[in-house]
């Protein structure tokens, strides 16, 4: 199977979707999503079967750049994640209105092109042109149709905008410097390349820069309180779900394989800016009064954690770093899903503003709860397979960071379920909240069963991943 059949179906439903008028314009992009995820499916299992995916393609004789995609079992999981969840993300948009809905909705699919491209590349400039292509959709999704006072958005939008933008012109200069060593932008080639230290540590800390802006890691996480904030609930969804694994994903597709002395030599400082996010993103979830607000300062934890993970250098680090990102994926589109389903009947996201709403609907409250669970990595769901494959990893290496990683858990299971508290119990609301749609339904129920199936059968996962991360870890681990 060709592997580019996934982009030309995302691509040409961008297209079609904006040729469809506004009024068909949610159901095409529907159409074109499922379509993406089921060519992902069958993608994975002509790779089960042992099929070597790959595409390769001279694009540009001088520099010597191709157009060439390769999927391995860690590229599979995350195309995987990012096809599954954007129709999912759009089916839940249905609820909402949207002005030229058709140029919104095929923002979104060009959005997951571009998100799925990032994820196959195996030309450095090639990437990089998929990675730089995910901003444009998200900064008009953001702009256009965001919320809150105008010119706040656009200071918000326009500043994440240039944030990311310079962080990755430093991965830019890196991937050029290669260029020279190796001849050539192609993966491979890449990886066989010779350093010095001093060469690594540059090259490292070049896209460092770039993923830690897209991730984010303090102290480059400024933007994203404001942009999850003031970006549509759909944007917001892209933005946590799936866009933010682009930079996980890419510490260790890129950055650690090219640079594993530097990796190593300063493992405890990238370790330690990991759990720093994961204590300073909860402390700050803890005075938040936007739910918005709360739940992205409390993806800044998360994230922070699977940072640290990756940074241990072992497999069991790197396994439940994306095992984790995979659960968080869809975790956090659940709960800001259940956001935007609040807004919909209060039109406020002012947490003391809500209350009483579980004598009203018991089925939301329910499904609402379990996603709250499921965030604090109760036994049995998704994040704790993750969440404690990564702590292990990490009392590897040191027990007190494996300690202080633990926070999360602890410091999770307060602000989240206290935001529940004060959201769904106390005193009934003057207001009605109806209980869920069939659309809403349908939705929860779909992010529920993702995580309580992997929750508690995770091996199909970690044999796809498994393979990938050794040879990655052969590559960290060569003579230089």
């Amino acid at each position: 199977m060709n592997v580019s059949l996934i982009l030309i179906i995302l691509l040409v439903g961008a297209f079609a979707t904006f040729l469809a008028g506004d009024k068909l314009a949610s159901k095409v992009a529907l159409l074109f999503g499922l379509a993406a995820a089921g060519a992902s499916i069958v993608l994975l299992n002509h790779y089960n079967l042992g099929e070597n995916i790959s595409f390769i393609n001279q694009w540009i004789t001088q520099p010597n750049i191709s157009f060439a995609l390769k999927a391995d079992g860690l590229s599979l999981a995350m195309v995987l994640l990012t096809t599954v969840l954007t129709p999912i993300i759009i089916f839940s948009s249905f609820g909402n209105e949207f002005k030229n809905s058709k140029s919104f909705y095929a923002l979104i699919l060009f959005m997951s092109f571009a998100m799925a491209g990032t994820f196959l590349a195996s030309d450095g400039l090639l990437y990089y042109i998929f990675w730089e292509l995910s901003l444009i959709p998200i900064y008009f999704i953001a702009l256009v149709w965001g919320n809150g006072d105008a010119e706040e958005r656009k200071k918000a939008v326009v500043k994440f905008f240039i944030y990311t933008l310079a962080g990755s012109l430093f991965m830019l200069v890196a991937f050029v410097y290669l260029y020279q060593k190796a001849g050539s932008f192609l993966l491979e080639d890449l990886y066989k390349v010779n350093l010095s230290a001093a060469e690594q540590l540059w090259i490292f800390l070049a896209f460092f820069l770039a993923y830690a802006i897209k991730i984010p890691l303090i102290p480059f996480h400024t933007w994203q309180a404001n942009v999850y904030q003031k970006a549509p609930t759909v944007g917001t969804m892209l933005l946590s779900g799936i866009m933010l694994k682009m930079g996980l994903y890419s510490v260790i597709r890129w950055q650690l394989p090219l640079a594993p002395m530097a990796a190593k030599e300063y493992m405890y400082i990238f370790i330690g800016l990991g759990i720093a996010g994961v204590i300073y993103g909860s402390i700050v979830a803890l005075k938040q009064k936007d739910l918005k607000k709360l739940l992205a300062y409390s993806s800044l934890a998360h994230v922070g954690l699977i940072a640290a993970g990756s940074y241990t250098l072992t497999l069991d680090g790197l396994r439940g770093a994306v095992l984790q990102m995979i659960a968080h994926g869809f975790v956090v589109v659940g709960l800001f899903y259940i956001a935007e389903i609040i807004f919909r009947r209060y039109e406020t996201r002012v947490i003391a503003e809500m209350g009483g709403i579980r004598s009203q609907t018991p089925k939301f409250t329910s499904m609402f709860l379990i996603l709250v669970v499921a965030s604090v990595a109760l036994p049995s769901t998704f994040n704790f397979v993750g969440e404690f494959t990564v702590l292990y990893s990490l009392s590897q290496i040191n027990i007190w960071f494996a300690i202080l990683g633990g926070t999360t858990i602890i410091l999770g299971a307060y602000y989240m379920l206290k935001m529940f508290q004060q959201a769904m119990l106390g005193e009934t609301n003057t207001r009605i909240f109806t209980d869920v749609t069939s659309n809403e339904g349908i939705t929860l129920v779909l992010i529920i069963a993702v995580l309580f199936f992997f929750g508690m059968y995770p091996k199909p996962i970690i044999d796809l991943i498994t393979p990938s991360l050794e040879e990655i870890l052969i590559q960290i681990n060569r003579i230089n």
